[in-house]
Parts: structure tokens; sequence; C-alpha cells
């Protein structure tokens, strides 16, 4: 299993530094009209359930660790056949977690029809200090939205519970000034493709 760098020192990486609103105050707040993707709306044209909050001690079910230990943000996948566990999503501790497991259960045959990730445009985030920045973790269910409203920004300096991680945005102007501060590049959520998770995995040695 793969770890988050200083896992042992939890509140050094929860440690907020610098919130949202200072970060993104010149980014504006229009608007983004986006394209859905086959797979981050409905793929049978229906209607997806409703996003879950995480906080309530889940396991993340491509690591298993605990979502709610972690800073960094989180994801949700519905598939057409449900979890034998549960009555809701799949859940995970990190967007690379969420898009590795949906990559590995698309090729084995299963549908998903719909995938949420932490929407940093409408919560307050802050980040830690570190040279490499932890970014905090939002985990109640209006923290998230569909994967064909958001716009991820790729190969930053900052990390959520697995390392390297992506991080969306609904509003573009938001994910260009993260980028434009963080590095990295910005596309649309539903253009991440499993050479992209891979090679932010390898970046990070997993």
């Amino acid at each position: 299993m793969s770890h988050p760098p200083d896992r042992s020192i939890p509140d050094r990486l929860l440690s907020p530094s610098l919130s949202r609103r200072s970060m993104v105050a010149a980014g504006g707040g229009l608007a983004a009209t986006v394209v859905a993707g086959c797979l981050g709306g409905s793929s049978a044209g229906g209607e997806v359930p409703a996003p879950v909050s995480l906080g309530a001690g889940q396991a993340c079910d491509e690591c298993g660790m605990i979502i709610q230990d972690y800073p960094g943000p989180t994801g949700q996948v519905y598939f057409e056949s449900l979890p034998d566990d549960r009555d809701g999503p799949a859940w995970f501790c990190s967007g690379i977690c969420a898009y590795s497991y949906r990559f590995d259960r698309v090729d084995e045959g299963a549908t998903p029809i719909g995938t949420y990730l932490t929407d940093y445009s409408q919560v307050e985030y802050d980040l830690s200090d570190d040279s490499e920045p932890f970014i905090s973790a939002a985990l109640d269910a209006d923290s998230f939205a569909l994967e064909s409203e958001l716009f991820v920004v790729a190969g930053s300096e900052v990390r959520g519970a697995m390392g390297s991680d992506v991080i969306a945005f609904s509003v573009r102007e938001d994910a260009d000034s993260f980028a434009s501060t963080h590095g990295g590049s910005v596309r649309q959520a539903t253009a991440v493709d499993r050479d992209l998770i891979d090679g932010i995995k390898a970046s990070t040695g997993r």
C-alpha cells in the first residue's frame, strides 16, 4: 500500500496557512460552461445519485486508508452495479485513487454512471506551509461536483493523501489561478485518462 509523505505528522500535514479566498481573490467568480463527458455524468442518460459525506470513517476502496484521516481532494464513483457492502458509491481518499479504481473497474467490464470530485471552487481550503504544501480536505456531501462540471490542475506542487494529485475546480479561472501559483496544467476533468494518472503516480514513486 502506498502512503503519503510525512504520514507520521498529521498536524503538520493539515496545518492551515493560506485560505482559498486570499489565493484566488483575483481569479474572479465567473461561471464556467463545461461539456459533459461520457464517464463524468450519467453514461446511461439518467440522473446520477447524489454524493455522500465521507467523514464517517470510510476506508478508501482503492488503497484502504481512512479517508477522514488525510488531507487533500477525495472522490466518489457510482457504477451501474453498486458495491456489495453498501447502498451508495465507491469512495476514495484522493483523486488518484478514484481514477485508478474507475479505470480498473471499466477494464473489468463495469459501467460508471457518475464520478464526483472535491470542488475547490466552492469550499474554503487551506494549504500547509511546506515547500510542497498539502491542501485541506472537504468531506461534506455538498463539497463535491460531478466530473463533467470540473476542471483539474494536474502536476502541481500541491499534495493530497497520496502525494501529487489532481485538484478540481468548477470555475476555470480558479483552476488557472491555482496553476499559475502552484504549477501544473489545466484540463477538463473528463479529459483525465490512465496515462495521466499513471504518470502522476510514477512521479511520486507509486
